[in-house]
């Protein structure tokens, strides 16, 4: 049988290198495909979980609040469903001890919260949109979200007895001085209790308590019975859509879909992350041997040549005038620019007469004159030039 050998050191070593080239070629890539993953993933926990059946009293699903409202009938307050706010307020009137409780207010148009706003009872607005805020609990502001379950840290029945409950994904709101505030969060409070015109509104920024799926979590239960319970009778509102044009003065932010905006920012996204692979840093400078040597003299005398046979003059005593310029404020110890500012002629001038002992005028002429007609008075003014430069060095 014959023994097996070990590859050869310089193979294993090759083969690491290609290893490495193929992980530097192909980690850009990498990259950039788990940035979207986790773009995907985080867009999609920013999805809208909300359906038709969202806090629903009528709905068994996860998403509605079926259970709340039978386990109230039960305890012996009757829960009344209504669909739209001209609804609510007759029943308020007929009823001025029931209490209110308003779900989905992103519905209601400027005219039901005028409607609401006149009738008579306790208000609990469950994640109130800006205007219903603003109509129903004026003073009463969005700060930010929660994401915790926070203990109530208040004095108030309702959440004191029901203890921790789940405010992850709620909102937490600012109040004025008077109001109560619990389930305390940085920035904000999850539950804010303030008195408005005689009435008591409860402004609740989580829904999750109310709903079928987390009903039974921590203090869910006992904390949205214990708000609606506070009066004898409920009035649950869930408005209907609203006809189109119904809906007011609204900005363009508002007008547009959520779905739409998550859409465009994840374009937005890949295509800062296309533009980030893209411009990634360049590597090393590769060295590359030349496959010809071309001389300095070659090249000078071949561009002499090119010159000479464009009959261009006046185009090689530019060139020439230039590289001496630039060669002469060098040693006069001038800033770069001066070569190519016309403004600095004059110093330049002086400087290389002082240095010289030559004319003004015949250095102005060999620096700054018209160009010479043909190749004699060229080679005149690349005498000169050496001439200058000669004598500025060994100044």
């Amino acid at each position: 049988m014959t023994a097996l050998q070990a590859p050869p050191a310089g193979d294993a070593a090759t083969a690491g290198q290609v290893a490495r080239r193929r992980w530097q070629r192909s980690r850009g890539v990498l990259v950039a495909l788990l940035a979207l993953a986790v773009v995907g993933v985080l867009l999609a926990l920013m999805r809208p979980r909300t359906g038709s059946e969202y806090l629903d009293p009528d709905s068994p699903g996860q998403q509605g609040s079926r259970a709340l409202a039978e386990i109230t009938r039960r305890h012996g307050t009757p829960v009344t469903v209504v669909h739209s706010a001209s609804a609510a307020a007759e029943r308020l009137r007929a009823q001025p001890d029931a209490v209110l409780v308003v779900v989905r207010s992103e519905r209601l148009v400027p005219a039901d919260l005028t409607a609401l706003r006149g009738a008579p009872g306790d208000r609990l607005l469950i994640t109130p949109s800006g205007e219903t805020l603003k109509a129903l609990a004026p003073g009463v502001e969005a700060a930010g979200s929660a994401w915790s379950t926070p203990e109530p840290g208040c004095t108030l029945p309702a959440a004191a007895y029901a203890g921790s409950a789940d405010f992850l994904e709620a909102t937490t709101y600012t109040a004025p001085g008077q109001a109560t505030k619990c389930y305390p969060t940085t920035g904000g409070a999850g539950l804010v209790q303030l008195p408005v015109d005689g009435a008591t509104v409860t402004v609740l920024g989580a829904t999750r308590p109310l709903t079928n799926e987390h009903l039974a979590e921590r203090g869910n239960a006992a904390l949205a019975m214990n708000l609606i319970e506070a009066r004898p009778n409920a009035v649950w509102l869930m408005p209907d859509l609203p006809s189109p044009g119904s809906g007011g003065q609204k900005s363009f932010g508002e007008l547009v879909p959520f779905g739409v905006k998550l859409a465009v920012l994840q374009i937005v996204i890949a295509v800062a992350l296309v533009a980030l692979w893209r411009s990634r840093r360049l590597g090393p400078v590769v060295v590359e041997p030349l496959p010809v040597i071309v001389r300095s003299a070659e090249a000078v005398e071949g561009r002499a040549r090119l010159y000479r046979s464009r009959r261009a003059a006046d185009r090689a005593a530019e060139a020439l005038r230039a590289g001496a310029l630039e060669r002469l404020t060098g040693l006069l110890g001038m800033p770069r620019t001066a070569a190519s500012d016309p403004a600095m002629a004059a110093e330049i001038v002086a400087a290389i007469a002082a240095h010289t002992g030559r004319e003004q005028a015949e250095i102005g002429a060999a620096l700054y004159g018209p160009p010479p007609v043909d190749d004699a008075g060229l080679v005149l003014l690349v005498g000169v030039l050496d001439d200058l430069e000669r004598l500025v060095r060994s100044s």
